[in-house]
């Protein structure tokens, strides 16, 4: 199951003073990461780019779980610490917790690097959730979010 970086589809994405590439094949979740099938029931989860941004550098990581606990859709499992902002790691899935990253060990600025291949987050054994996102809902979604924020900005002001 497994696409080889240079054999995936990326779908291009401008709005704003924001631009991303979401790869076409994987999953997104409305609360902004993505999931990636490795196998039958194995997925890798990871923060999208445009969590990425609101993040900044992930200078620290702690998971809850210890592998193969259970873990359930919007379930608190971590949390992550960068330079612009801390923010709690949620479960996206019901199934169970396969493990972190362990490149994040050495290097935790893939995260934002390469969200999408090296920087995934964790992997959980289960199935994606009924909520879950195609590429181009997710990009909706993501149009309706900036233009909110653009909103919300303008007023303040």
């Amino acid at each position: 199951m497994s696409i080889a970086p240079s054999d995936r589809e990326w779908v291009r994405y401008k709005h704003a003073r924001f631009t991303a590439r979401f790869p076409a094949d994987f999953l997104y979740s409305p609360s902004h990461y993505w999931m990636r099938q490795v196998d039958d029931a194995l997925w890798q989860v990871g923060f999208t780019k445009f969590a990425t941004r609101m993040l900044g550098e992930l200078v620290d990581f702690v998971f809850k779980p210890a592998i193969g606990d259970p873990v359930s859709q919007g379930m608190d499992i971590g949390h992550v610490e960068g330079f612009k902002a801390a923010s709690d790691v949620f479960c996206i899935m019901d199934g169970n917790f396969a493990g972190s990253n362990p490149a994040l060990a050495a290097d935790a600025c893939l995260v934002r690097s390469d969200p999408y291949l090296d920087g995934w987050l964790y992997s959980i054994t289960g199935n994606p959730p009924a909520d879950a996102l195609d590429v181009h809902a997710y990009i909706a979604l993501l149009n309706t979010t900036i233009t909110r924020m653009a909103e919300q900005e303008h007023a303040a002001e």
